[in-house]
């Protein structure tokens, strides 16, 4: 058997001091200054970390960046001096997908590379849009021996990415003739993926390729980026290129070991052009996910490509059509999923889920909905303190991002990207386990293995919609 599997997370402050999410409300002219003050059993010890922070010590509200809401000290105050708000910077930042307490919890994890402990409970609601309308299997959480990154069996999160025959065939003599199929294995179900809007990437195209080398897994780039890495880091880098690229990067296509091309009408004829240059390349379609999704994953599959990596925008949409709002990237998935199931294609083909994958979950939760894997972009920015502005992206290419990505450098950027994902698969591995699965291959499409908050209700009030259409149109 092989070594485990295992992500080497290394603590790593954050550069600039965070906004937190909770402010303390502290009325200090009725403290009593008892000698056994509730702040300083504070067991995050958040009042002690903050204090040196503190500019104005006499402001009754001040902001406390680790606190949990536990509120245990406001209930231990013999006065009833504290009280827990939240923060309004806090709930200024990021936009309508990209919320608060995503961000804060990226955050969290890029620090430690752990689980974040939320330390009071879930308090918000328990289904929304996208992802959140979705619930996992949690069947087998109780037995002791599947119990996550805690149990004594092992959970693979490994994925090929690849053609693969559906049949092999022999000669009379016995020899194959089915050519062996080239696939490559990763250990976490998760590319690292070019930055949803333009900011200055090169440096971080270098930090993506260093935390891919280290995750054992791939990260994505535009050829010019690629062609300025060392030479050791290119057989974990995966080139965007197009035409002129090919002709001009033909030793970078003998150095990698994958490459993309932008879909297109002549993107069946480039990547024939890149496999006469290096036949072990592995080459796959960035494919912008469109109403039309579908019958394009159908036609690309038959056109002989086999690795498809399905593009939604930041906030997990496609790009809408015919005068309707996109819809979510799982809904899409689900179709491209069971599209090439019905055309008989879709053990041949690798599909890559990218766009609006945000948290952990959200991995898993797209490996039921049809994908092998997903790519992630707009959360690796938000590991390095990104707040996912909402005056727009202009920030970033004018200069006015307010925690420098710019400056970053390539070493603590990659880093905090390993951190993330060392949380994300710590994660991934509690979900398979409460779920009973020993490897998260057999996750993919796995819809029973969740429940999906509109088919419960179209079960549980179909019946009662049908028959008030049936009365309106009487």
């Amino acid at each position: 058997m092989p070594d485990r599997y295992h992500i080497h997370a290394v603590p790593t402050p954050a550069r600039f001091r965070r906004v937190g999410k909770f402010g303390n409300v502290d009325w200090r002219e009725d403290c009593s200054r008892c000698s056994n003050c509730v702040k300083l059993r504070c067991t995050y010890d958040v009042y002690r970390q903050e204090s040196a922070h503190d500019h104005d010590p006499a402001a009754p509200l001040q902001t406390l960046n680790g606190c949990k809401a536990c509120l245990s000290c406001v209930q231990g105050c013999t006065k009833g001096l504290l009280g827990v708000s939240v923060n309004p910077e806090f709930l200024d930042m990021g936009d309508a997908y990209w919320k608060p307490d995503i961000l804060l919890t990226t955050w969290n994890q890029s620090d430690a590379g752990k689980i974040p402990v939320s330390g009071a409970g879930y308090r918000g609601r328990f289904h929304g849009p996208g992802f959140d309308s979705i619930w996992t299997d949690m069947s087998e959480i109780v037995r002791p021996t599947r119990d996550g990154i805690h149990g004594r069996e092992y959970i693979s999160t490994s994925v090929d990415i690849g053609a693969r025959p559906l049949r092999l065939e022999f000669d009379s003599g016995g020899r194959l003739l089915t050519e062996p199929a080239r696939l490559l294995e990763i250990q976490l179900p998760a590319i690292l993926d070019m930055p949803a809007w333009q900011v200055q990437d090169s440096h971080l195209a270098e930090a993506r390729a260093m935390a891919a080398k280290e995750l054992c897994s791939l990260a994505v780039m535009t050829a010019a980026d690629a062609a300025a890495l060392p030479p050791e880091r290119l057989p974990f880098v995966v080139p965007v290129m197009n035409g002129d690229d090919i002709l001009e990067s033909r030793a970078l296509l003998h150095a990698v070991r994958m490459a993309e091309l932008p879909d297109g009408p002549e993107v069946a004829k480039l990547a024939s052009d890149m496999r006469s240059v290096n036949p072990e390349l592995t080459v796959a379609v960035r494919l912008v996910l469109r109403p039309t999704a579908a019958d394009r994953a159908a036609e690309l599959a038959r056109a002989g490509m086999k690795i498809l990596h399905l593009c939604a925008d930041q906030h997990g949409c496609e790009r809408p059509g015919n005068g309707k709002p996109g819809r979510h990237v799982k809904d899409v998935l689900r179709e491209v999923h069971v599209r090439l199931v019905k055309d008989g294609l879709r053990d041949t083909v690798t599909l890559i889920a990218g766009g609006g994958i945000a948290l952990a979950e959200h991995m898993a939760k797209a490996i039921i909905c049809g994908a092998d894997l997903v790519s992630v972009d707009t959360a690796l920015l938000v590991a390095l303190g990104c707040r996912v502005c909402r005056d727009g992206h202009a920030m970033c290419s004018d200069g006015r991002c307010p925690v420098e990505i710019g400056s970053v450098d390539s070493a603590y950027a990659a880093q905090r990207m390993v951190n993330l994902m060392s949380a994300w698969h710590s994660q991934l591995i509690e979900v398979l386990g409460a779920a009973g699965i020993r490897e998260v291959r057999r996750l993919r499409g796995e819809v029973g293995r969740a429940m999906f908050l509109e088919d419960l209700e179209k079960d549980a009030f179909g019946d009662i919609a049908r028959v008030a259409q049936s009365r309106v149109g009487a």
